[in-house]
């Protein structure tokens, strides 16, 4: 099940006596945790009534043995069992380890002890990637646990909406493209997300509207944030803030043909918006979504700034500039900061 369907049946029924929680997204992770610990233990008792164990530190064994035991002190528990991956065994006797460890873990289904919820949490692993056959053999060793939470980390269209969420909360004035700057700048990292719009509220005291310098101010070291200001500022011919960015990514030594590969992306859509006669941001995004291509308003809107500000055969030969800009980075020993300002003097022209 997601988060947001734990989050649901926590509130209408009571906990049962065994979850697994799977995947590395550390902010649905604490948000589930609450829930859990205030639905399963009064006030009074969460003092008591909470144990936490690290398999990495334990065994299991160890681990069902409190489980089963009954505490003088409060009437249910909620047993937290970190580092679950490490129940694994290892070795060539593994597989006869593991047989044995996951019918203990089955015997306890069988007879979970009353009033307690105990609970495996796997972060360490994802779902894809090289991961995931590590992560389908902890999901085989704990198949007998059907009350299973798989914690994905957020899309950047989930992480928008999070985001959009929090800041209506936090009483925060933020338009589209801040948001997605703030979510992209992020990489899309939920905890971070909450972090920085609560800084956000404290440093505009709910006053004033968000500025993409704001964020920029606020998040100094997410230099992702200055590649999108300085793809932004080149899309719109704004030479002063593109050699703005461009001072900042060169301090802070970013990679830079990273920005050109999103420039050059941004410059090719414009290219098939103009092609398609897309005459709108509206259109643009319609035009993109019913392709397959994911876009947002606010990107919609730098793509139709970028047909704007490059007419006719100029948009093409802006394409051309960034690659030869591109194949200039990655010449022996090139001078980054020298073809990087001809490039955004030649498209700000």
């Amino acid at each position: 099940m997601s988060p947001e369907q734990f989050l649901q049946r926590i509130q209408k029924a009571a906990p049962a006596p065994v979850y697994l929680f799977l995947g590395p997204e550390v902010y649905q992770l604490g948000a589930c945790r609450r829930a859990l610990v205030e639905k399963a233990l009064a006030p009074e008792d969460r003092e008591n009534g909470l144990s936490r164990h690290d398999l990495e530190e334990t065994t299991l064994a160890g681990v069902l043995d409190d489980a089963r035991s009954l505490s003088l002190f409060a009437p249910n528990r909620v047993v937290w069992v970190s580092g679950a991956e490490s129940a694994l065994p290892r070795g060539r006797a593994a597989s006869d380890d593991e047989n044995s460890a996951a019918a203990e873990l089955s015997a306890y289904l069988k007879r979970p002890t009353p009033g307690a919820v105990l609970v495996f949490e796997a972060s360490r692993y994802d779902f894809e990637g090289e991961d995931r056959a590590k992560m389908e053999r902890v999901q085989k060793f704990y198949s007998a646990i059907t009350e299973v939470v798989e914690l994905r980390p957020y899309t950047l269209e989930s992480a928008r909406r999070l985001a959009q969420d929090l800041a209506k909360e936090a009483g925060l004035q933020i338009g589209l493209a801040e948001i997605g700057l703030l979510v992209e700048s992020l990489a899309s990292d939920a905890g971070r997300i909450a972090n920085e719009i609560e800084k956000l509220r404290l440093y505009t005291g709910g006053t004033r509207k968000v500025t993409a310098d704001d964020i920029l101010r606020l998040v100094p070291n997410a230099q992702a944030s200055t590649i999108f200001a300085l793809v932004a500022a080149l899309g719109r011919g704004d030479r002063k803030r593109s050699l703005d960015s461009l001072d900042t990514l060169l301090r802070e030594g970013e990679y830079l043909p990273l920005a050109l590969t999103f420039l050059a992306t941004q410059f090719r859509l414009a290219m098939a918006a103009r092609e398609s006669g897309l005459k709108t941001a509206q259109q643009i995004q319609a035009k993109f979504t019913q392709q397959g291509i994911r876009i947002w308003r606010d990107r919609a809107e730098q793509v139709y700034q970028t047909v704007s500000a490059f007419p006719g055969e100029k948009l093409g030969r802006a394409i051309q500039k960034i690659f030869w800009a591109d194949k200039a980075l990655r010449d022996t020993r090139p001078d980054d900061r020298v073809v990087m300002e001809e490039l955004v003097l030649s498209l700000t022209n």
